[in-house]
């Protein structure tokens, strides 16, 4: 009996050692977690989990063009988080495409292409730079600054 048991734990502790590695996660891949994060929580209009993404002192900026002014506009994250937490008739749906992102320690940058619909309805697209500080609570976001445009040669849907 002892030798049969002796055997089933030698079989057990090679058949654990066959089972592949939990895969462990890049910094490109928890950063884009974050930014998914964030537009998850703009679709579903969860205001607790856009908060999630922001550090503390973030803030979000608009880039506006008015005839031959570039103009740079400054909101405050609160202002965003209440909006999309406050209940609305349609869901707000940010689709990016092309995301590049570049890390380089405790820094990282996201750009990416995107187009915003109302529902079903398009709305403007432009360009969205994130810029992520790594904390002991993960990525956060410290700046996201935006182009916005009525027109894109393509929009990501």
């Amino acid at each position: 009996m002892r030798i049969r048991t002796l055997i089933a734990v030698a079989l057990a502790a090679l058949a654990a050692g066959a089972l592949p590695a939990t895969a462990q996660t890049t910094p490109e891949q928890e950063v884009r977690a974050a930014v998914d994060r964030m537009f998850t929580g703009m679709r579903t209009a969860d205001s607790a989990m856009v908060r999630s993404v922001f550090h503390p002192e973030a803030r979000l900026q608009s880039v506006a063009v008015r005839g031959d002014s570039v103009m740079v506009r400054t909101e405050p994250v609160d202002g965003f988080v209440r909006a999309v937490g406050t209940p609305h008739e349609q869901v707000w749906d940010e689709r990016i495409s092309n995301v590049e992102i570049r890390v380089d320690g405790e820094l990282a940058t996201a750009w990416m292409n995107y187009a915003f619909y109302l529902g079903d309805r398009f709305s403007h697209c432009g360009v969205n730079a994130f810029q992520f500080v790594r904390t002991g609570q993960g990525w956060k976001v410290v700046q996201i600054i935006d182009t916005r445009r009525r027109q894109c040669a393509s929009t990501p849907g």
